[in-house]
């Protein structure tokens, strides 16, 4: 059962490579590996120097941004030297399965139930899956769980500074091991004072201050702290989807673990340990925050809920096997359904043909290219091509700079128009798609160039995912009809259709383009195309729809 659990865990957790932020990763792994050097000043993002300082502590979160993840960057691109793409994506399906197998070690020593231990660790598998990101985060979870398997055991005590110090120089969330140094130490600090002493309080006490000093051996220190503050602060942080507050509805398994753990902890609370009580509230203070800091309560909850549920329950011997059977079960459909093992990565979200073109015509211009391509081009490109921006989150005036072009914004507002800005920036080549996917915004610079009547910009190059435009193409390089743009964007939304049916609405943004440019039977096509998946209620779409089949 350990083995197929494990297998069928890896397998959940396996998916193709689809993060955008993986490949800017790569690329810094690769830069310090063969340089020798971390990458300061910025060497892959050309608009990082020429940025204005749009707040105070920005110079210190750049530098923060670009140096705290060094060590778990120049891993990423050993393992990827090794393993190619499939180690990768295997490299983070074992940290995943390690984590959550931790969770299960954790409450089987809590309540010494084999199955038990089993269904909390496909609990926490349940909030883990929405983290097969390939980012250094998965160090921190794999290292959190580990701190807390060895603090629970009061085993092997001494693994952990060195741990920690490894952990400093991967990713920046090494302080919530100290959360669960500080909970444990803590209870043994009120115990003590109640006359009930802890056997080896001095060594844990003595293991987390040696834990918290080594910490500061990375190139930021311990400016941690004040960086996160600064986060929170930030503008551009804050329209990053994983700082946004989760939703605790309609249920998910992360507010269903939340909840079940809080009310199995109330009904139980004479017996429960007081570093329980302290990490509950810390992790669930920190989980509601932030989506990014959800999986804290798949850490702790199915620990919790396993040690303080209740009842005793005896499943009986044919339940076992049913529940074996339920595994391998699961195990076989995400097998079968290709959903299990994807050990490549996800080559339709990115522009590689684009890339190709710009490498075979030895393009080094200034470019323009959407947020979401950054960390793809600079792995591609660099360094003959450096990139305008990327998802490092480097510069707010840049962000600023950059959504005032892709939305084409004009003088209306008392802004620089997007033609201006590329101008400032000298910008001669524009890589670009078309629409924010998840929420369906048309990036409203591609219809403006499709437009016969500007003459600034040739369409000189496109495919599903990607166009290209230049300012003066070379004699070899032909331009192509404008109105290809309108094309590219039927393909492009009907690709990522394809792939994934649940974001239908870049198909309601074409929509509007066509009836707004008098091009009815597309209009209608396409708002047919998203009426026809499944959507929020949208009454204008559908009216919209009604007036058009008239």
């Amino acid at each position: 059962m350990l083995a197929l659990s494990a297998v069928c865990l890896i397998g959940w957790f396996s998916p193709e490579i689809s993060d955008p932020d993986f490949w800017w990763h790569l690329r810094t792994g690769q830069y310090i590996a063969g340089k020798r050097a971390l990458p300061v000043p910025d060497p892959f993002a050309y608009t990082t120097a020429m940025a204005r300082t749009s707040y105070a502590a920005e110079p210190r979160t750049r530098q923060f941004n670009l140096t705290h993840e060094w060590l778990a960057q120049v891993l990423m691109y050993s393992v990827y030297r090794a393993g190619g793409f499939a180690g990768i994506v295997l490299a983070r399906a074992a940290a995943l399965a390690g984590f959550c197998g931790l969770v299960g070690l954790v409450a089987y020593q809590r309540r010494r139930s084999f199955w038990a231990a089993v269904g909390a660790a496909f609990a926490a598998a349940s909030v883990a899956s929405s983290f097969t990101a390939d980012r250094p985060y998965q160090i921190t979870f794999l290292l959190l769980a580990v701190t807390l398997a060895i603090v629970e055991t009061r085993r092997w005590l001494w693994l952990l500074p060195p741990l920690f110090l490894v952990w400093a120089n991967c990713h920046g969330g090494y302080f919530l091991g100290w959360l669960v140094l500080g909970a444990y130490s803590a209870e043994t600090l009120i115990l003590g004072r109640r006359r009930e002493p802890v056997p080896g309080a001095r060594q844990l006490w003595l293991v987390s201050a040696i834990c918290v000093l080594v910490c500061g051996l990375n190139p930021n220190g311990f400016r941690i702290f004040p960086v996160l503050l600064e986060y929170r602060g930030s503008f551009l942080q804050s329209r990053l989807l994983e700082w946004a507050k989760p939703s605790l509805w309609p249920p998910q398994p992360f507010s269903v673990l939340l909840i079940a753990a809080g009310c199995v902890m109330l009904w139980a609370r004479p017996k429960v340990r007081i570093a329980d009580w302290l990490l509950y509230a810390l992790f669930a203070a920190a989980a509601v925050s932030a989506q990014r800091n959800t999986i804290l309560i798949a850490l702790a909850a199915p620990v919790f809920i396993v040690a303080y549920f209740p009842w005793n329950l005896r499943l009986p011997a044919w339940s076992e096997f049913a529940l074996m059977l339920l595994v391998a079960g699961g195990l076989a459909a995400g097998i079968a359904g290709g959903k299990f093992f994807q050990l490549r990565a996800s080559d339709w979200r990115y522009p590689a043909g684009a890339a190709d073109f710009l490498l075979a015509n030895h393009i080094g211009q200034p470019m323009f290219n959407t947020y979401e391509y950054g960390g793809y081009l600079m792995w591609r490109l660099w360094p003959q091509e450096r990139v305008f921006i990327d998802g490092r989150a480097l510069s707010e005036s840049v962000f600023m700079d950059y959504a005032r072009i892709l939305y084409n914004h004009d003088e209306s507002d008392g802004g620089k128009t997007a033609d201006q800005l590329l101008d400032d920036y000298g910008v001669q080549v524009i890589v670009m798609n078309s629409f924010e996917y998840t929420t369906g915004p048309i990036y409203l610079l591609a219809p403006a160039l499709a437009d016969p009547k500007q003459t600034t910009w040739k369409l000189v190059y496109h495919d599903p995912q990607a166009l290209i435009f230049m300012r003066d193409p070379p004699p070899r390089i032909h331009p192509l009809d404008s109105l290809q743009v309108l094309v590219h964007m039927e393909e492009e939304c009907a690709l990522h259709i394809e792939h994934e049916p649940q974001y239908p609405r870049c198909a309601r943004g074409l929509g509007q383009v066509f009836s707004k440019i008098g091009d009815f039977a597309r209009a209608r096509k396409w708002i047919g195309e998203y009426l026809s998946h499944p959507h929020a209620p949208d009454p204008e779409a559908e009216q919209a729809y009604q007036n058009l089949i008239r």
